[in-house]
């Protein structure tokens, strides 16, 4: 069954274009800066403990904390993919929300009115 948009004001959007803008450029740059070197990080970590398992079997038998020090590395892991988690979740409500609120609410103006001129000066900043 089609979608009844009888009554619906609807304005195509140029979502190519929107990428376009400053404001979802610098949105993107400040997502990367923090995903990707957290990510390289982690998969450092990650892949030097997949090779000490692998290559450093006294190393890893060592007793550490009454435990041996593959499974202290092992724990650790998941120690630090907790903390990586509530990390990005902080970043995220403190610096990517408010723009991400901001980008939408000019994409709903430009879906209603059609003009991005509108959202800009409509006082939407």
């Amino acid at each position: 069954m089609p979608h009844n948009t009888e009554g619906a004001q609807a304005h195509p959007i140029d979502y190519e274009a929107f990428q376009d803008r400053p404001e979802f450029q610098a949105y993107r740059r400040k997502f990367k800066r923090f995903v990707f070197p957290v990510a390289i990080g982690f998969m450092l970590w990650f892949l030097g403990y997949v090779v000490l398992a692998a290559y450093a079997h006294e190393f890893m038998a060592q007793p550490l904390f009454g435990m041996n020090v593959g499974l202290v590395l092992g724990l650790a892991q998941f120690i630090t993919t907790f903390g990586i988690t509530m990390w990005y979740v902080s970043f995220a409500n403190r610096h990517l929300d408010p723009d991400t609120t901001a980008l939408r609410a000019e994409l709903e103006t430009l879906e209603r009115d059609g003009t991005l001129e509108h959202a800009i000066d409509g006082g939407e900043r």
